[in-house]
């Protein structure tokens, strides 16, 4: 009975239990659980016995295990799957030859078709079920103790994948057979959705994409191949796949290599347009409401692309109108397309027209979205562009444009923007076509000479052109005009004959009327024609014929007047000759051309090379400003951004490089990084075939930075070079070459040698045994006898030094006090000699020294005090002498220039360099005192509290001691410590303020010179002088608060009044350091220092920012409504203080919110 049944495929499992008219099978009884062992080995025996037919008759079986499927063992269902595919696979062994025999009766192909239904149904029900079973069992969680379940899982897992793709082979093979005879015509379309749906229903798993999936993919992807080549799946599949794509972005990928395979392997290059297609026919406002959605066919748009950028090509406009939808998913996703068709299809020189116009047309696209409403895609479109420059796939003529659009990203208020734009210009350096130096300097001389040289060329060019035509052809051309002329002038005006006069001869009335002619003055060449015809008659070239009308006439004179005119001026009027030449010049002509054609390119070269530096150099200072964002990224980028930029030799780049220098102190682990890493590449790997010549190079570099950098830039290279010696980066032949340039054992400039001092200080920082070591050579080299010869190499060789005391060791033992030298040191004496000796002489250079040999003395010397009272007391001596020496002379008592008027004729920089000196030594005895001498007591009572300790802990061990005793003994030590330290205090501010300005001290006798200066700036008039005391009585105002208290109007007036910027400067400098060592006294004088933000000149603008921004920022001035005027410098003219003001209003910003 079944096998006269027609098996109809249903919808829903159900419909098969359910009668569908007559002759169609119904399942007649639906197995339990139990009863399904024995009836599976039934129809393991009747498959054995009748062959794959046997399924006729034991569908019912499958079906109930189906139905039954959760409750069934799994081994009995591993046994169903097995007997199944054995069933369908010896049916699929033996329909070729049933399909083949044309004698088959119709009963016998409705039984063959049946159980081809029956087997494929029931093998896609098991796929089905075994799949929902194995990502159920994946989806549960697995118990802490279950080790064994967890293990189970895993294998039925491994398990059924092993099994699957098997299956679907079998499946793919099924569907290879023509099965369209079982059919009598067109396949069954429900058989064909049964087949692909379970292969859709496959690549729903999220977990599909997994690399161990990839044999089941791979088969499925050929199961559905077979279904569109032979059983016209195409529009069936295009819907459920962009449905799919939809729902399920995991797919994506998949169905990318699906459709490559598709089209590569089976030819089915129609499917990639109908998705397009069906893509780009979406509502774009439906996109923009349905953003899950929308990221599976951007990404399907973006990976197809770039595994099949042909096909998308030639697909493409269906995409464009996207482009203006406001889902920007898609027009990141259309715009990566582009890029990729432009990487891949339209890239090269030999593009044909159509495909030059279409790239152009991307680009210009591209290009447009760089200016997207959407951050996103802004940020996109210069990534893609990024990639464009690398893969060399812009066309010259459109570098500037896009040079430009990247240069105006680098201010979007995006972070993501401007780093993708720094990338980008970074990517055109790297990848540019020009040259590897780009300073517009270097290209402008020749970009000018070679315009030029182009110039010449064309017009020797457009002079040795020699005309084409003939004179003949010229009179042929000429004569429509002339006819006219002659035909509206004849007869003769009498006006025109009063201005026209004939020349004497006819040989001069014929030249006369040639020049007319060669003018294009026909008229009057005409009139004069005339005239010559009635003076001249009868004579060459003015011959009438009486058979020729007037006009006829005129016309052969000028006819015969133009051509033999123009013959006679030929060179030669020898034809053959003229034949013989011609040859030989079209080859230097054609020869000349070429030469023209190859220049013009050079010029127009070097025309884009010269644009394309200008940009670059524009787009440096925007990114300057950049590496001082809130953004690490951005700072990152800025800073590898001049790194690149410095290898192409653009001078403007050293600029940022400096810049950068201060991002060493970055609190930002990632930025000061950054900045270590681009100091690496720039100067810690020199090119050189040895490491000599590498440590030239490196040095060489180096010294370029330090030798005119400012205090600020030192202390940041101080700090980065010392990073670098510590990790042992710069090599000792280095250190060595910095040795021989200092020593001059190897001949370099002064400026080199004072550069090498300086470099052998910065790295004293990181191991100062650099300097300790060789200390000798420094003091007998750096400040012997020609130390007067450069007290510049003098001053840096007293910084190097102080590295021994300014170095930091925080584990140094309290046992061992601070390094210190002896007085009678040699490096005291030579220091002595030094600043003695160049005390009389008139240096500029001096009183730097001078500064920088005091502090090194009291940095390193016991007693310094004394050695610089001995200074003090050798120069003031000199000035005696030369007062009396001066008194002694009866010499012309008039006034000089040189001269300090009302201070007998002693010389002006005598004064200067006084004043200074006891400027100097008067603030670093206060620093001495309040650090060194507090230091160094605070040492010694800690040292002794220790040994106290010790002896009573020693005394108390043979006792008991309660745990309370033992506390009282803390507090009372802790009581005592605190006291200590307020006794110590106490004691050097009472030296301050009773001892170092007492009558009986040093300073006391210099303190009238000071303020005498100071109160005659008439009488001393020299602007150097009046800004050294000023500074001075600053420093002396910081020893004690009454002397500051007494002289506080004197500073504040001179502040006010002085109309030397210097001056003002300098008070303002020390008028800060007051405010923080004497806050109370200079309280009241805050508006003075305020006012110091209206100066007219920049510079003292500038140092009052700065000075108040330290004082506010450490609480030393109240932020008050006079903070306005700080404000006020936010809209300085001066781009420096305006950052100053910047700075400070940002500073506050994060102590507030901190």
């Amino acid at each position: 009975m079944a096998a006269t049944c027609d098996f109809q495929l249903p919808l829903v499992a159900g419909d098969l239990l359910r009668g569908g008219g007559v002759g169609r099978y119904v399942v007649q009884d639906v197995l339990s659980g139990r009863e399904l062992p024995p009836a599976v080995a039934a129809f393991r025996a009747a498959f054995r016995a009748q062959g794959a037919l046997a399924v006729l008759q034991h569908f019912d079986t499958m079906y109930s295990l189906l139905h039954n499927f959760q409750a069934v063992a799994p081994a009995l269902r591993e046994d169903a799957l097995e007997l199944m595919m054995q069933v369908a696979s010896r049916h699929s062994n033996e329909l070729p030859a049933i399909l083949g025999d044309s004698g088959l009766s119709h009963a016998d192909l409705s039984a063959h078709l049946s159980a081809l239904k029956m087997n494929c149904y029931v093998l896609t029900g098991l796929l089905e079920a075994f799949e929902k079973q194995t990502s159920k069992n994946g989806l549960v969680e697995v118990d802490p103790g279950g080790k064994n379940k967890k293990n189970r899982a895993k294998g039925s897992e491994s398990s059924w994948e092993e099994e699957r793709e098997p299956l679907l082979r079998l499946l793919n093979q099924l569907l290879q057979l023509d099965l369209r005879r079982l059919w009598g015509g067109v396949v069954e379309e429900d058989f064909v959705n049964l087949v692909t749906g379970v292969c859709y229903r496959i690549l729903e798993n999220p977990t599909i994409g997994h690399q161990k999936y990839r044999a089941t993919r791979d088969a499925v992807t050929h199961l559905l191949a077979t279904a569109l080549t032979h059983y016209d799946h195409l529009f069936s599949a295009t819907l459920k796949i962009t449905q799919m794509l939809q729902h399920s972005e995991h797919v994506a990928p998949v169905f990318v290599r699906a459709v490559t395979v598709w089209a590569t392997e089976y030819g089915l290059k129609s499917i990639v347009g109908e998705l397009l297609r069906e893509i780009g026919q979406k509502n774009p406002q439906d996109l923009s409401r349905d953003t899950s959605g929308v990221k599976g066919y951007a990404t399907f748009i973006t990976e197809l692309a770039e595994q099949n950028p042909a096909l998308v090509l030639s697909n493409m406009s269906v995409l464009l109108r996207h482009l203006d939808g406001e889902s920007y998913v898609m027009r990141n996703a259309i715009l990566a397309a582009m890029t990729e068709v432009l990487l891949q299809v339209l890239n090269g020189d030999q593009l044909e027209e159509v495909a030059r116009g279409t790239r152009d047309h991307f680009l210009s696209m591209l290009q447009a979205h760089i200016c997207d409403i959407n951050g996103f895609v802004r940020s996109r479109v210069l990534q893609l562009f990024t990639r464009i420059v690398q893969g060399k796939a812009l066309p010259l003529t459109q570098f500037q444009s896009v040079v430009s659009l990247a240069v105006g990203r680098l201010q979007d208020r995006s972070v993501v923007v401007v780093k993708n734009a720094i990338q980008l210009l970074a990517a055109f350096l790297s990848n540019n076509p020009f040259s590897c130096k780009l300073s517009c300097a270097d290209l402008a001389d020749p970009l000018k000479k070679e315009v030029q040289k182009l110039q010449e060329m064309r017009d020797r060019c457009r002079e040795t052109a020699a005309p084409a035509i003939t004179p003949e052809e010229e009179w042929e051309a000429m004569l429509p005009e002339v006819r006219a002329a002659v035909e509206q002038l004849l007869p003769l005006q009498e006006e025109e004959d009063e201005v026209l006069e004939v020349e004497e001869t006819a040989e001069g009335a014929s030249e006369q009327i040639t020049g007319l002619l060669k003018k294009l003055n026909y008229k009057s060449a005409v009139h004069l024609t005339q005239k010559a015809l009635c003076h001249f008659q009868g004579k060459e070239p003015f011959i009438s014929s009486e058979e020729e009308n007037e006009e006829a006439t005129i016309l052969g004179i000028l006819k015969r007047l133009y051509i033999g005119k123009n013959h006679e001026d030929s060179p030669c009027d020898n034809s053959s000759l003229a034949i013989e030449e011609v040859a030989p010049k079209e080859q230097p002509q054609e020869q000349a051309q070429t030469e023209l054609v190859k220049q013009e390119m050079l010029v127009q070269y070097l025309q884009d090379a010269y644009n394309f530096s200008v940009k670059i150099t524009e787009a440096l200072s925007l990114v300057s400003k950049l590496m001082y964002e809130n953004s690490v990224s951005v700072v990152q980028e800025a800073i590898e951004f001049f790194v690149t930029v410095s290898r192409f030799g653009v001078p403007q780049a050293l600029l940022g490089v400096r810049r950068m220098l201060p991002l060493i102190w970055s609190k930002e682990p990632a930025v000061k990084e950054a900045v270590l890493n681009a100091y690496r590449q720039l100067y810690l790997s020199p090119n050189g075939n040895s490491e000599r010549a590498r440590a030239q190079n490196l040095v060489h570099s180096l010294s370029l930075i330090v030798v005119d950098a400012s205090l600020g830039t030192i202390q940041c290279l101080e700090e980065m070079i010392s990073e670098f010696v510590q990790k042992d980066e710069i090599k000792p032949a280095v250190i060595q070459l910095l040795w021989e340039r200092f020593t001059e054992k190897l001949q370099c400039s002064p400026l080199e040698r004072r550069a090498a001092v300086m470099l052998l200080g910065l790295m004293a920082r990181g191991k100062p045994e650099i300097v300790g070591s060789n200390l000798d050579v420094l003091v007998t080299v750096g400040l012997s006898e020609k130390a007067c010869e450069d007290y510049c190499l003098a001053q840096e060789v007293c910084n190097t030094i102080s590295k021994l005391a300014s170095n930091p060791k925080p584990a140094l033992e309290r046992n061992k006090g601070p390094f210190r030298l002896p007085q009678d040191h040699m490096l005291f004496g030579y220091l002595t000699e030094a600043v003695s000796k160049g005390f009389v002489q008139p240096s500029g250079d001096w009183i730097p020294f001078m500064e920088a040999a005091i502090t090194l003395i009291y940095q390193l010397a016991e007693g310094a005090d004394e050695i610089s009272a001995r200074i003090l007391q050798v120069c003031s001596q000199k000035v005696l002498d030369k007062l009396q020496e001066a008194d002694g002379q009866k010499a012309d008592q008039e006034a000089s220039p040189s001269r300090v008027s009302g201070a007998s004729s002693l010389p002006t920089f005598l004064l200067l360099h006084l004043v200074s000196l006891v400027g100097q030594v008067a603030l670093q005895q206060v620093a001495y005192l309040e650090v060194s001498v507090s230091a160094e007591l605070r040492r010694r009572r800690i040292l002794k509290e220790e040994q106290k300790t010790k002896k009573f802990d020693s005394s108390t061990s043979q006792r008991s001691r309660s745990t309370g005793n033992e506390t009282t003994m803390e507090e009372e030590l802790g009581l005592v410590g605190a006291s200590a330290d307020d006794t110590e205090a106490e004691l050097i501010h009472s030296i301050c303020e009773t001892e170092l300005l007492d009558e009986k001290h040093l300073f006391s006798a210099f303190v009238p010179l000071v303020l005498k200066i100071c109160n005659n700036p008439g009488l001393y008039s020299d602007p150097a002088l009046r800004a050294a005391a000023a500074l001075t009585l600053g420093k002396l105002c910081m020893i004690s608060s009454e002397f500051c208290d007494s002289h506080l109007r004197l500073l504040f007036t001179m502040m006010e009044k002085s109309s030397l910027p210097d001056v003002r400067s300098n008070l303002i400098i020390a008028a800060g350091d007051l405010a923080i060592r004497f806050p109370n006294l200079v309280e009241p004088w805050t508006p003075h220092l305020y006012a110091r933000l209206r100066d007219p000149c920049k510079s003292v603008r500038q140092t009052a920012g700065v000075v108040m921004t330290h004082l506010i920022l450490k609480d030393m001035v109240k932020v008050k409504g006079q903070v306005s005027e700080m404000a006020t410098l936010l809209i300085d003219p001066e781009e420096t203080i305006a950052g100053v003001a910047q700075n400070f209003f940002s500073e506050l910003s994060n102590k507030a919110s901190g």
